[in-house]
């Protein structure tokens, strides 16, 4: 996601630095490809006008700690406008709250806006939206104005403020990767049972629930993903809280286990997913 951020930016006459300490050769070709500038933290904070953080959710608030560390030893450059600082990661309102008080008093003074990233990164025509949401309308409305160089934002106003954006990102992902889950888990257990229970229960969805089946043969975009929404899913049991939250503690899991799978050759949960998907495509 954030290759191809950076990528739109540049193509919308942007300078755009990142910091690729310790990353990766794939990570660097990325960055490269897209017009990126490999840059030191200090920099970034003296000449940005916006810092996008868009990393693991397991990352954003050490990350948030590291880079004001580093921008109250850097300084800004002369005349420039205050620095703002926009999380972009799938975290729950609570971590994001938080975040936001490490720079409610920073100096110098950094302001903080609370994005949550809707939908698959940009790609020719398509743009996912950053829905956003801050304390300070003016400096939501400044962020809205990123528009301009291709990035597709959609401003949450006179809310509650900072933890809206991401209270909107747990939701939707709870239903859209919540859903991919449950259809995962239903026919993997079907199939434990019998590959024919399988093949009923296929043929039953596609007789009395047909978009079932068609979000089922939507089961491999997930496949390679399911490592960074293991995270994802622990945000937001947290933020649906006690109780219901547990339901995403089993989501998580269920990540987990497909990812040992694509690991581990000897597991036989991906083959089985990619046989039943053809069989529902078949079935459509």
């Amino acid at each position: 996601m954030g290759a191809a951020v950076g990528r739109r930016l540049v193509q919308g006459g942007c300078t755009v630095l990142t910091n690729l300490d310790g990353r990766s050769e794939a990570t660097r070709r990325r960055a490269s490809e897209a017009g990126m500038q490999d840059a030191a933290l200090s920099q970034i904070a003296r000449q940005a006008s916006y810092v996008l953080s868009i990393l693991p959710p397991s990352n954003a608030f050490s990350f948030a700690e590291k880079f004001l560390r580093e921008s109250k030893v850097a300084g800004r450059e002369s005349g420039s406008k205050p620095l703002v600082f926009v999380d972009c990661n799938a975290i729950n309102p609570h971590t994001v709250k938080r975040i936001a008080v490490l720079f409610s008093d920073s100096s110098p003074a950094i302001s903080f806006i609370d994005s949550g990233i809707i939908g698959g990164p940009p790609k020719d025509a398509y743009n996912p939206t950053f829905y956003a949401s801050a304390d300070d309308n003016i400096v939501l409305e400044g962020f809205g104005g990123l528009d301009k160089y291709g990035l597709k934002t959609s401003l949450l106003k006179d809310g509650g403020g900072v933890g809206d954006a991401s209270a909107l990102k747990m939701s939707y992902a709870g239903l859209t990767k919540g859903l991919t889950a449950l259809l995962t888990t239903q026919i993997l257990a079907a199939h434990a049972s019998s590959p024919q229970t399988a093949e009923a229960l296929l043929h039953e969805l596609a007789y009395s629930q047909p978009e079932f089946l068609r979000r089922i043969t939507g089961i491999p975009g997930m496949l390679p993903k399911a490592y960074r929404w293991v995270g994802e899913m622990e945000e937001i049991a947290k933020f649906v809280g006690a109780g219901e939250g547990a339901i995403y503690e089993g989501i998580a899991s269920l990540y987990r286990r497909i990812q040992r799978s694509l690991d581990d050759p000897d597991q036989e949960d991906v083959k089985v997913l990619e046989k039943l998907v053809a069989d529902a495509k078949k079935k459509l």
